[in-house]
């Protein structure tokens, strides 16, 4: 058990360190100023304890009984005391603003950090985590971030300062005294360091309970439709209330901790404010230690200032803890691996030349070739881009103790097209993931123009694939740039040309802007035929020389799918296509198609071919057997 303590308080060390680094690494001369005046406003509020000793004993105590009491040294001294406070008042208003300026600077590195490294993440992560729970990275887990930074360090500091402070001052006043006072500091830090410990545990599994029911919710929230079609809401609001309960017992354990502090903490201090009033009031009449009425006065009026740091600390524990949970978990994030690129052959512009070799150049020929560097002799080779794809022996699984595919060898040649059938699961759509690079094969090659793909650089890769998936995602903009998306420098006539090959044109026109139509929430005023013709669209505009139609007629109606079966040809042609259909009806005029199962192909060769077989893609084909 101790074991595990330590581990914690190791890492929330390291957490809060980390932390620190961003505050003194970005506003490292503001935050030094931050102390000096934080300084300045400790010492200004002790000299209210500290003055009464000298009003009392040095001023107040020899004017009573004058006759004829003469007033200026202590009107003096009060200038002074008045003085001190006034640069305390303005010390506290100096840090307390830049401080805000300091916590917004460093949340917006913070997030600019996070974003930037979440775009070098490879897809495995989002598929092993929850958009909700991603989301709560950036608004729960920063906000206790801010907190922390504008509210909780200063005064955290402030207290810090006050008791080193207030402790040379008590033992200048009296060392006798000031023994009591250490045992109390001694009593205080055991009870904090108890009920501080099971707090801090409470609240980082409050930070993990809080994403995950934002993850839920999120979810929840897209799915409201099947939610509704088959009746679940009371299924869904039992699933929310068991969430909700582990958060609602996280939360008021963490918080019942916290909240036990500044109690306990106050008593203590009261129990050290008698102590000290017996204590000195004896030594006063006994007359060891030199205690006088200034000194008892001000002696006990440090013993509440003493206290009273601790309790600001108890109050700011819960809002520290939450901080460093929610920073652990969003170090954690910046912490993960970023996708591996070991690729080194790069996409570039060619020319042709007179002996029909390939030289690159910085302008735009429509030829393309891969810069492939060889390491061995320090030459450069240039291929021709043609798409021109080969699987060899490959073996693949999400799991490595359990396989998705199996031993599977497949080529496609310049400008034909391939097609993939099988049921669910069979592996179809990961063969497309492999090709993009989204994962890497366990054993196995895949060859692209001749090249393996693991010395193509991923971003060179991708910009030579097509690829329009069955779920479409548009994002908040206008209809034209949702286009523009896989092209970002192409000109507004490239755009038109895409629609009108997409046979998007027709319906973008009838919209009230038309191509500046703003699309939010992922298109949801856009039908879901509408929204895939846009991602045809998208797809055209690239003009990669391979492409990959995962299930994308499979939102459009039969009628609307006749509209577009033309325009995907058009787009098509002179590409290397791969398809994933559950409507063969699609994937007749394919120069071969493969029929998956359980990872294996079990059947190749084209339509005529297959039927002639009269296996499973003939009983598919005829109805005989149905795709699950």
């Amino acid at each position: 058990m101790s074991k595990g303590n330590s581990r914690v308080t190791k890492s929330t060390l390291q957490t809060g360190k980390r932390l620190l680094k961003y505050v003194t690494a970005s506003y490292k001369i503001q935050f030094i100023i931050v102390i000096i005046c934080i300084l300045m406003s400790s010492v200004a509020s002790i000299s209210v304890s500290l003055s009464l000793r000298f009003l009392l004993d040095d001023y107040i105590i020899p004017l009573i009984g004058q006759k004829d009491p003469n007033f200026a040294e202590l009107y003096t001294a009060l200038t002074v005391l008045g003085t001190i406070f006034l640069l305390g008042v303005i010390a506290t208003f100096i840090y307390s603003r830049m401080m805000v300026v300091i916590g917004q600077g460093v949340l917006k590195k913070v997030r600019d950090e996070m974003f930037e490294h979440m775009q070098t993440l490879p897809i495995r992560y989002f598929d092993q985590n929850t958009n909700g729970s991603i989301m709560s990275l950036y608004t729960n887990d920063t906000d206790t971030l801010r907190q922390m930074i504008n509210q909780s360090i200063p005064q955290v500091l402030m207290s810090l300062f006050t008791v080193v402070v207030t402790f040379i001052s008590m033992l200048v006043l009296s060392p006798i005294l000031t023994i009591l006072a250490v045992l109390i500091i001694l009593l205080m830090i055991f009870v904090s360091g108890k009920v501080g410990g099971n707090s801090g545990k409470f609240f980082i599994r409050q930070q993990v309970d809080l994403a995950n029911i934002t993850g839920f919710v999120e979810e929840h929230m897209n799915g409201q439709r099947v939610i509704k079609i088959f009746n679940h809401e009371r299924r869904t609001e039992e699933e929310f209330d068991k969430l909700n309960e582990k958060l609602y017992e996280s939360a008021s354990t963490a918080h019942t901790f916290a909240s036990m502090m500044g109690p306990i903490i106050g008593n203590i201090g009261n129990l050290q404010f008698v102590l000290t009033a017996v204590l000195g009031g004896l030594l006063s009449v006994a007359g060891i230690g030199g205690i006088t009425l200034g000194v008892m006065a001000s002696y006990l009026q440090f013993t509440k200032s003493f206290t009273q740091p601790f309790m600001q600390i108890a109050q700011q524990f819960n809002s520290i803890v939450m901080a460093l949970a929610g920073a652990e978990r969003i170090f954690n994030m910046m912490d993960e691996e970023p996708e591996v690129d070991e690729g080194y052959v790069t996409l570039v512009n060619a020319k042709r030349n007179p002996d029909g070799s390939l030289t690159e150049c910085q302008e735009r020929t429509g030829l393309w070739a891969w810069k492939h560097p060889h390491q061995a002799d320090g030459t450069v080779t240039y291929t021709e881009l043609k798409g021109d794809v080969r699987f060899f022996d490959m073996t693949f699984g999400y799991n490595p103790d359990h396989m998705v595919l199996h031993d599977l060898t497949l080529y496609a040649k310049p400008g034909q097209k391939l097609a993939f059938v099988g049921s669910t699961g069979a592996g179809k759509t990961t063969i497309t993931n492999l090709i993009n690079r989204f994962y890497d094969v366990q054993d196995g090659k895949i060859r692209y123009d001749g090249i393996n793909i693991n010395k193509i650089k991923k971003a060179d890769l991708r910009r030579s694939l097509g690829i329009v998936l069955q779920d479409t995602h548009l994002f908040t903009g206008t209809i034209m740039e949702n286009i523009r998306y896989g092209k970002l420098d192409a000109t507004d006539e490239e755009v038109y040309a895409a629609a009108k090959l997409a046979h998007a044109d027709q319906f973008i026109k009838m919209l009230p802007k038309g191509y500046d139509t703003m699309l939010t929430s992922d298109g949801e005023e856009l039908s879901q035929g509408q929204r895939q013709l846009l991602a045809i669209a998208r797809a055209a505009i690239a003009n990669p020389p391979v492409l990959i139609l995962d299930e994308a007629t499979s939102s459009i109606d039969t009628r609307t799918e006749q509209i577009v079966q033309s325009g995907m040809d058009n787009l098509m042609k002179g590409r290397t296509v791969f398809v994933i259909a559950h409507r063969l009806s699609t994937i007749r005029n394919s120069d071969a198609i493969m029929v998956l199962e359980h990872g294996r192909i079990i059947e190749r060769g084209n339509h005529k071919e297959l039927l002639a077989m009269k296996g499973t893609y003939y009983q598919l084909y005829t109805g005989k057997l149905e795709l699950s």
